[in-house]
């Protein structure tokens, strides 16, 4: 397994440049400077596949140009989802590429590593890459074979939870809808025909009466 370059660019960051991002909050903060190291690692990967000649002088150069070149590059991709302002973004890559190639200068220094032991040391940071970031990092980069490694992120499904509300599906007992009885309207004859239905049975009763007592 190659050495991290991920992680240890990562603290460089921090230690070297705490300036980077001193605007937001410590969390996004640390979000940048994890985003852009892998965005700008990842580039750095494929420009030394495509000519690792070419990168490994400018490992000892340092251009700016070049190093200009690589951040417009990537901060005009079509892939570039980057919340960050585009000027801020493109500042951002310049610093963290200058001290990325600076690191790999002081590394092959130290340890002897040549164009043959770079090679190994970056083309083993794709497994440190994988699964760091999200895809438009791998497509602006054009590490495409980084495509998907980011975990899909599932909720947890809490037992208690589920049980809970199983228990309250068996338990619920639903309203009962409350029965209105409409009553009819009641017609304009009955007014009219009552009064004369209540004479009669009073007329009825007295005749009834009378008969009894005669």
């Amino acid at each position: 397994m190659a050495f991290d370059l991920v992680q240890y660019f990562a603290e460089q960051i921090k230690i070297q440049k705490p300036q980077l991002f001193s605007k937001f909050s410590a969390q996004e903060k640390q979000a940048y400077i994890e985003e852009v190291n892998v965005l700008t690692l990842g580039q750095l990967i494929s420009l030394w596949k495509q000519d690792h000649s070419k990168v490994y002088k400018e490992i000892y150069s340092s251009d700016p140009l070049y190093i200009q070149g690589v951040a417009r590059h990537l901060t005009t991709s079509a892939h570039n989802k980057s919340s960050l302002k585009p000027a801020e973004l493109e500042a951002s890559i310049s610093e963290i590429l200058t001290l990325q190639l600076t690191e790999l200068k002081q590394l092959d220094e130290t340890g002897s590593f040549g164009q043959t032991g770079l090679t190994e040391l970056l083309t083993g940071q794709i497994e440190h890459l994988s699964g760091q970031a999200e895809d438009w990092v791998w497509s602006t980069n054009q590490l495409t074979e980084l495509l998907g490694s980011k975990p899909v992120e599932q909720h947890e499904i809490s037992l208690d939870a589920t049980l809970q509300e199983f228990s309250q599906l068996v338990h619920h007992t639903p309203k009962q809808d409350e029965i209105v009885v409409e009553q009819e309207p009641v017609p304009n004859w009955a007014y009219i025909v009552a009064p004369l239905v209540a004479l009669y049975i009073l007329v009825f009763l007295y005749c009834a009466y009378c008969q009894l007592i005669s």
